[in-house]
């Protein structure tokens, strides 16, 4: 019983080139928990300004929008992993060069935006290129058990990286400085998986371009799937995402206890990580809309409820119960985005997803803070919550063939060109279907 309950690691078993893609994406991932946790740490060190260090935010926001969608039509033109590998060198530079700085002890704010706007732009470009390799390595109905592995390596990261950070910034002298050179080691790890990768060049190719952006654009607003997949996300990060409420919130019902204001998203992490461990049943759900919109209604009633509890224990409680329904809510996602298109517009497609997703959460905590300062934090939180419940019943009601979307099952007489390729030379046995 507790076995079925456990995540379903057998695309880690059954294909070694995605077993080297996700350890080497967990490591590199992990690195960059480092840098993310050292920017703003030395920028506060510098400027004493909280104003500043939210200017990071605007970095990172600006390029995830402006290139993001384009960042989508160089996958659909160029090979992904040859794309991949470019931009993950060039981000290597960028650690190093975080890491140079820090050892030369410049403190030029204006130079760690420039880096982290840099950054942000090659992130956007490599992020959805590297989500279209799941369904390339893994048979469709692996692919729900793989996308849940890769979010257990995302609560992994959330959970160990912020802690590894701290520990590390501690040591005397090093610092900061060994957190960006740590990041930048990291990615010998994620090189190592792509590398290994077979080629990865779309089966129909585009030319990159505002034409291509705007015909993958064009494709998600005629598939009602899809279409249903980004509302549902959307409707759950714009209304239903209340972080920026959450000092205020603690102030008022916590006296402000910053240690209490870290179990806050302690426990979001936590439930996510639990979740992720136990997400074995989620390879016998079929019905991926339905069950989408579920977990976003449970997302939603869990910071309702969080926005009323009168308990420290009760609130983080229904943080964990957000924080696990939010695992299911990108696993689902996943699994419509990537069952859902076809491999010419996969890049596309993947990209609008990684733009609306991190979009999402940026507008929702400008919406939930620019609510609770014209009336209070517990109402933008509580009305907030009530919205995404109810705005994932009108999606279900308006878009009925997303509710009755089922996932297509596996032909096991088909293979994909990783079979043939992978396994002989090393000795493994690989089993892997068309995805």
């Amino acid at each position: 019983m507790v076995t079925r309950l456990l995540a379903d690691i057998s695309p880690l078993r059954e294909s070694p080139a995605f077993r080297r893609l996700w350890a080497g994406s967990t490591f590199s991932a992990i690195g960059g928990s480092l840098t993310t946790f050292a920017v703003p740490l030395q920028v506060f060190d510098i400027t004493r300004s909280p104003f500043a260090v939210g200017a990071i935010g605007l970095c990172q926001m600006g390029p995830t929008l402006l290139i993001g969608l384009l960042g989508g039509s160089l996958a659909d033109s160029f090979d992904r992993r040859k794309l991949v590998i470019a931009v993950s060198c060039c981000l290597t530079a960028v650690s190093a060069a975080l890491g140079v700085q820090a050892f030369a002890g410049l403190r030029l704010v204006w130079l760690l935006y420039a880096l982290v706007t840099v950054q942000a732009s090659l992130r956007s470009i490599s992020g959805p290129a590297r989500q279209t390799f799941i369904p390339a390595l893994l048979s469709p109905d692996q692919l729900p058990a793989g996308l849940a592995i890769n979010r257990l390596s995302f609560q992994i990261t959330l959970t160990v990286g912020p802690a590894l950070a701290g520990v590390i910034t501690a040591v005397p002298f090093f610092g900061l400085r060994a957190c960006y050179l740590l990041d930048a080691a990291s990615f010998g790890a994620s090189l190592y998986g792509l590398i290994r990768l077979p080629a990865m060049a779309p089966q129909v190719t585009t030319r990159p371009g505002l034409r291509s952006t705007a015909e993958g654009i064009g494709f998600i607003k005629r598939n009602r799937i899809l279409a249903g997949a980004f509302l549902a996300d959307l409707n759950a990060t714009v209304f239903g995402l209340p972080i920026a409420l959450f000092p205020a919130i603690n102030a008022a019902r916590f006296g402000g206890d910053p240690r209490t204001l870290g179990l806050f998203m302690t426990a979001i992490g936590v439930g996510g990580l639990v979740s992720a461990v136990l997400s074995g049943p989620i390879r016998h759900v079929s019905r991926h809309g339905l069950a989408m919109l579920c977990a976003v209604a449970v997302w939603g009633a869990a910071f309702a409820g969080f926005a009323v509890a009168p308990t420290l224990w009760l609130t983080l409680s229904l943080l964990a119960i957000a924080g696990a329904a939010d695992t299911f809510t990108v696993v689902f996602r996943g699994a419509i985005v990537q069952a859902s298109t076809p491999d010419q517009f996969r890049g596309r497609v993947t990209a609008a997803d990684y733009v609306v997703s991190v979009g999402g959460g940026e507008l929702g905590n400008l919406e939930a803070g620019a609510l609770g300062s014209l009336t209070s934090p517990t109402i933008s939180a509580l009305s907030g919550g009530l919205v995404t419940v109810a705005g994932a019943v009108v999606i279900g009601l308006a878009l009925p063939a997303f509710i009755r979307y089922r996932t297509a099952r596996a032909d096991p007489s088909r293979k994909t060109q990783t079979e043939s390729t992978e396994g002989s030379a090393e000795g493994e046995v690989v089993s892997l279907n068309a995805g």
